[in-house]
């Protein structure tokens, strides 16, 4: 339970005073004692020894509209007592205390608290009723009922086959559809499995790492770029877990050696999900990682994606030019593919032939050509690419350039009237066109057959139910430029239910655009430098991606600190207009 104020603390002494449990003179000498040394207003009376512990209990539980115990062993099943790690228990002031079907009700000192109900649902997958409980009486019994591991295995036999379960499954080959629970019918595994597949979805969740440790399983979400530890099962119960997701996964569960990959497809919530499973042997054990693609929770929209007025202009004219190479760069997990899928959604029809190669496919679209690549048999991206072109296509979409054949290849269809459309590992777009040269492409070839780039982070976006108003440290303001700034209020989120807690809710696109015009095509020809490429855009009023980025926050979508999250931490240089000292961290 939160300190209370003073006002609250007498408001509560009021209480007890109408009641009859304490008097106005006991009163004012606690509100006394309470203002010299701090604490609860009820602490200060038990200590003072004018009330009970189940007086006190019964009054703040009165004040608050929520139902209080005092703690006894009789009131508190075990099993399900240690189905919470006992340090989070800790952190939360909580005691799960028993289950009825998918009801669990929780001893809490702060019962009205929204963050902690939210957490116990993502850790539980109950529904919560809480119980308010004082803060002594729940210490005493978590050190006599907390797990110092979760204790999942029993708190998942308990459940029955309605609270978690996924619809139907089949394998990416073309295999049989199979009801999931006739494979392994009540086992705590695949309640678990079940749960942390569901749990992450709705928590909006695009990765479940699957990780083994020496004493326990750990099992983390990345929600909005970031990871999240959710659940913690002992290590017993790692290779069962593996095993489970491997038979799902149609992998071979006996090569424990070798990295393998296999693909799902679920039917959850009502709604059609894939799982991309990779699982990776470690010194410890199989770490296993699930792919979320949820094509329902996805937008093709390029404004969508955050590209806005010239930019989106721009990128729109790649898009539907009749041939020529547009690269899409910026490190892992910055959106590429996505905004490649956005621009082939922008193409498809009935006249217009799309070939993709891709490694994996990640989403399935109508009227388009998707290959996998496959290395084992030998069709890479360039033996692909080649047999394309044959095929009459008038789109090529190319997962990612890793090395000269590729590009070469693409270069040569883009040369050859197709649009190409790719991927490349580089900080910037002018940072692009210096990794084309590195790969030994001739000047000639790339500013006689690129369009253009796009660079991209994405950005967390704030939390939109607890976004609110603050004045950032001079130093924060100063890191980004802006310390001329230090009287404006900027965006933040305090953190509530709907974000987890975290301020942040979703992600936002953040994007560099540069198109080749006849000047940069001829610098480039000539062998321009990357400082010579951003010393012409500068005067055309191009902006770099750290420039683009402080629009988001100017746009109040995101934070300073986030900015520099995704891009590197040494501050837009005042003076430079170029931008050359900034890149972003891949």
């Amino acid at each position: 339970m939160a300190n209370l104020t003073i006002e609250g603390a007498a408001r509560l002494g009021e209480q007890l005073v109408r009641d009859g449990v304490i008097t106005s003179e006991q009163l004012a000498d606690a509100l006394a004692r309470q203002q010299a040394r701090g604490g609860r207003i009820g602490g200060v009376l038990m200590d003072a020894g004018v009330i009970s512990a189940a007086a006190l209990a019964e009054a703040l539980s009165k004040r608050l509209g929520v139902k209080g115990c005092v703690l006894r062993h009789g009131l508190i099943d075990p099993k399900v007592a240690k189905c919470i790690l006992k340090e989070e228990a800790e952190r939360l002031q909580v005691l799960p205390l028993f289950r009825v079907r998918d009801e669990l009700t929780v001893a809490m000192v702060e019962p009205k608290s929204l963050p902690t109900h939210d957490r116990l649902r993502n850790l539980t997958g109950c529904t919560i009723r809480p119980v308010l409980v004082l803060e002594e009486n729940l210490r005493e019994y978590q050190r006599k009922y907390s797990a110092a591991d979760v204790n999942v295995d029993s708190f998942l036999a308990s459940m029955e086959e309605s609270d978690i379960h996924i619809t139907e499954i089949e394998a990416v080959d073309e295999g049989p559809v199979t009801d999931l629970d006739q494979m392994i019918e009540g086992s705590p595994i695949v309640n678990l499995v079940n749960l942390a597949i569901l749990t992450a979805l709705r928590a909006g969740a695009s990765d479940i790492h699957i990780e083994p440790d020496r004493d326990a399983t750990h099992i983390r979400y990345r929600i909005d770029g970031q990871l999240r530890e959710m659940l913690k099962p002992p290590k017993g119960m790692h290779a069962a877990v593996v095993s489970r997701v491997k038979v799902i996964g149609r992998m071979d569960i006996a090569e424990k050696r070798l990295p393998q990959e296999g693909r799902v497809h679920i039917v959850a919530d009502g709604r059609e999900i894939d799982l991309r499973v990779s699982s990776m042997p470690t010194i410890l054990g199989e770490k296993i990682v699930l792919r979320i693609l949820d094509k329902s929770q996805l937008s093709f929209e390029l404004s969508d994606l955050g590209l806005r007025g010239a930019d989106r202009a721009a990128v729109e004219a790649m898009i539907h030019s009749p041939y020529g190479l547009m690269l899409v760069t910026g490190p892992t997990g910055s959106g590429k593919t996505t905004t490649l899928y956005s621009a082939l959604d922008l193409l498809r029809n009935e006249a217009t032939n799309i070939v993709t190669i891709e490694d994996p496919v990640e989403y399935q679209l109508s009227l388009i050509n998707q290959i996998q690549v496959n290395v084992g048999v030998g069709l890479t991206f360039v033996r692909a690419l080649r047999s394309i072109l044959r095929q009459d296509p008038d789109v090529v979409m190319v997962g990612e350039i890793r090395d000269e054949d590729t590009a070469r290849v693409a270069i040569q269809a883009a040369l050859t009237g197709h649009l190409v459309l790719s991927t490349l590992h580089t900080n910037d777009c002018p940072g692009a066109v210096m990794r084309l040269l590195d790969m030994g492409i001739e000047p000639f070839l790339i500013s006689g057959s690129v369009l253009g780039f796009v660079a991209q982070r994405l950005a967390r976006k704030v939390c939109a139910s607890c976004k609110t108003s603050y004045y950032p440290p001079p130093d924060l303001l100063q890191s980004v430029g802006w310390g001329h700034r230090t009287s404006e209020l900027f965006p933040k989120g305090e953190g509530c239910r709907e974000c987890n807690n975290t301020g942040f809710k979703g992600r936002v696109g953040v994007f560099e655009v540069m198109v080749l015009d006849a000047e940069l095509k001829r610098a480039i020809h000539a062998g321009a430098s990357q400082t010579d490429m951003r010393m012409y855009l500068a005067q055309t009023g191009w902006k770099s991606l750290r420039e683009k980025a402080l629009e988001v926050i100017e746009r109040g979508e995101s934070t300073i600190e986030e900015v520099l999250r995704v891009s590197r931490s040494e501050a837009l240089v005042a003076g430079d207009p170029t931008g050359a000292a900034v890149e972003a961290v891949p």
